[in-house]
Order: C-alpha cells, then sequence, then structure tokens
C-alpha cells in the first residue's frame, strides 16, 4: 500500500510497521484454541496455544484493512505469555494503547479483534471442561 493511502487516514509509525511486517501471521499447527470474528469488510482469526493457564503462542489470520491487520499483529504480541486470566482482561482500549492509538474510524479494528480472542478462550474453556 502506497504511503500517501497511511497518512490519510492518519495512522502512526507503530501501526504502519505492523502492517508492513506483521508479526505470528499464519498458521499455527498445535493451536488449542481458535476464535473467529467478522464484519462485511473483515475477518479476523486468532490461533492459541494454551498450556498451563498460559499462551504460549498466538498467531492470526486477518483479512482486512491495514488496521485490521497492525491490531491483529500487536494482539498476538500482547497476548504472548500471558496468563489466561490477563488475555481475558485484555480490552480495546489495551490494543489501542499498545498500537499507539488509531483514526476514530478504526476503532472497531481492536473490538473485533477482543471477540475474537473471546471466541478462542471460549472454546479452550469447553474443551477443558
Amino acid at each position: 500500500m502506497p504511503a500517501s493511502d497511511f497518512s490519510s487516514l492518519d495512522y502512526n509509525a507503530t501501526v504502519i510497521d505492523h502492517f508492513r511486517s506483521p508479526r505470528n501471521s499464519g498458521s499455527l499447527p498445535d493451536a488449542n484454541a481458535i476464535g473467529e470474528a467478522s464484519n462485511p469488510a473483515m475477518q479476523i482469526r486468532l490461533l492459541l496455544r494454551i498450556d498451563n493457564g498460559r499462551i504460549d503462542a498466538a498467531y492470526f489470520q486477518t483479512k482486512g484493512c491495514p488496521a485490521s491487520i497492525a491490531t491483529s499483529s500487536v494482539a498476538t504480541e500482547w497476548l504472548t505469555g500471558k496468563p489466561l486470566d490477563q488475555a481475558r482482561a485484555m480490552t480495546r482500549q489495551d490494543l489501542l494503547h499498545a498500537l499507539g492509538g488509531l483514526p476514530r474510524a478504526k476503532h472497531h479494528c481492536p473490538a473485533l479483534v477482543q471477540k475474537a480472542l473471546a471466541a478462542a478462550l471460549a472454546q479452550h474453556d469447553d474443551t477443558a471442561s
């Protein structure tokens, strides 16, 4: 995506970096918790490997705008190593802070990532019971 497309939405350097060089993008063959969330413009899939009440690895597969990809990337970094209680407590504000902010029109991206995380954790809870 050309730099001019980023500046029109006032993306900061962190968002641009995570969009251009996403972390933890792709598959996680030994994932034991998968959550998905979507809207008409994007699809987010979080893949987690959870062991002993902690997220050992977090990957994502996202189709959407630069902000959704950057948010997914930041979320996987934030989640890796976290105990499940901290992961459950992750808020949209935590993601916005980790990104250094997003344009108001893109605040739905962290909300959708949070929804995918909730789905993954619920799936894990169902299979762990």
